[in-house]
């Protein structure tokens, strides 16, 4: 049976492009600029200087709080600079310069793509090495993984839900990491089970993915507690409270997190990073990421290391077409459009969708015209209308009481809009100003 959330979602066109095309190497780079700021929480430290030479692998920043992950080289070679540059956001970040020699491994790492199932380790040492191999969420969200495994006091998680939804359209990276991968993710759902000591594991696909649904359904009966569970095609399914309805019938309540009501999500491709982690040691260097466009020439989905050019995917997946009109990382629905082609490959890096010119522009909007097509198609409930006023007057004790925090900035609400209206954009304006105020009251 096909299982949604009930609340909001739309249906935009899926275009997955490169849904058949398997996961392809990309050469590497010549050089490599890696933020030391990858994730949610502090920056990392960077440890090493101008002329030091580093191999793959090696820890190049520090994790500088709990909330925070360890930067590692995805290259060998020399330390050119530590400097700032600029990343997907658009503004200026600190991060390490390495101009690459060779392919130089740490000796530690298993590098061979031999399958590693049995483990003879217990929770806290899989938490260890996961925190200490740099493991973020790979969804988007880039949230150190180590946290979330590490319940608040008084809560205790009682299912794992891997998100193979990746209801973002053009994007397939997850897709075929499914197809390419299925044993490595089910084992790294078996230690992320372990971490949590929970028995249960549910993998959500959706149905465009029939045959992901076929090959891991036959794969999880050698595993044991681990199971598939089929879900209509909705847009915004792979957001954590909407997956969580969908899968447990639970709602999150407002402002709480998904442990609140026993659940912990990670992507598949976490999962996959947490078994390359902890059965190879080997640390979150590299990811896979989809180049796509309606006229790009190869849609592709590369493995690609981290710190890699922008403009090295496009150049592999046929080159930037001409009628080029904006160029986003991530999906069209909650990616943002890259100012560069410098810009890096992160690891929350999904994809790379480039946008022709006839679809990138955006209309003149107009008046509101209180059609409501917005607030019904909220996944959280919300009044994206007012949100917008409050966000466009700066009326921010206000947006706070509409639970501006609980956006997830999925972007429904401009999607329906048919006066064209930005209203994701006020609202992440006002939610990242609320979110500000918040943390100064807690200070």
């Amino acid at each position: 049976m096909l299982k949604t959330f009930k609340k909001g979602g739309v249906h935009p066109p899926e275009n997955k492009l490169s849904a058949a095309k398997k996961i392809e190497v990309l050469p590497l780079p010549k050089s490599v600029f890696i933020p030391v700021a990858q994730h949610i929480g502090a920056p990392a430290t960077p440890v090493v200087n101008k002329g030091d030479l580093v191999k793959t692998g090696q820890i190049i920043a520090k994790s500088s709080s709990f909330v925070s992950t360890n930067i590692h080289s995805s290259v060998s070679g020399k330390v050119k600079k530590i400097d700032f540059s600029a990343d997907s956001s658009g503004y200026p970040k600190q991060g390490v310069f390495i101009d690459v020699e060779g392919d130089e491994w740490l000796e530690e790492i298993d590098c061979s793509e031999e399958f590693v199932k049995e483990f003879n380790i217990d929770g806290p040492e899989i938490i260890k090495k996961i925190q200490d191999a740099g493991i973020v969420g790979l969804g988007g969200a880039t949230f150190p993984t180590h946290v979330k495994l590490v319940p608040p006091k008084g809560m205790k998680a009682e299912v794992l839900l891997i998100n193979g939804v990746e209801c973002e359209p053009y994007l397939t990276s997850d897709h075929r990491l499914m197809l390419e991968k299925p044993d490595e993710i089910l084992v790294g759902t078996q230690l992320l089970m372990k971490a949590l000591h929970v028995e249960k594991a549910v993998i959500g696909i959706e149905n465009n993915k029939p045959d992901a649904i076929e090959l891991l359904s036959e794969k999880c009966k050698g595993y044991q507690g681990i199971s598939v569970q089929p879900l209509k095609v909705k847009y915004p399914q792979g957001g954590e409270k909407q997956l969580i309805k969908a899968v447990t019938g639970k709602e999150v309540p407002s402002g709480g997190l998904p442990i609140a009501v026993g659940a912990v999500v990670s992507n598949v491709g976490t999962a996959f990073a947490v078994y390359e982690a902890v059965q190879k040691n080997k640390p979150l260097i590299e990811r896979v990421v989809t180049v796509t466009g309606k006229n790009v020439a190869n849609p592709s989905n590369f493995k690609v290391r981290v710190g890699t050019a922008t403009s090295e995917l496009i150049e592999a997946a046929g080159g930037l077409p001409e009628d080029t009109g904006k160029i986003i990382s991530g999906g069209p629905m909650m990616g943002r459009a890259v100012a560069s082609l410098d810009v890096p490959v992160t690891k929350g890096t999904s994809g790379i969708l480039i946008i022709k010119e006839d679809e990138s522009k955006r209309k003149e909007y107009m008046a509101c015209i209180r059609c409501s097509r917005c607030v019904s198609v909220c996944p959280m409930g919300l009044e994206p209308y007012l949100l917008m006023t409050l966000g466009e007057k700066q009326i921010f004790d206000r947006a706070e009481q509409e639970r501006v925090m609980d956006c997830i900035e999925c972007g429904s609400c401009s999607y329906t809009c048919p006066s064209q209206r930005p209203l994701l954009d006020y609202i992440r304006f006002g939610k990242g100003k609320v979110g500000q105020i918040i943390r100064s009251r807690k200070k």
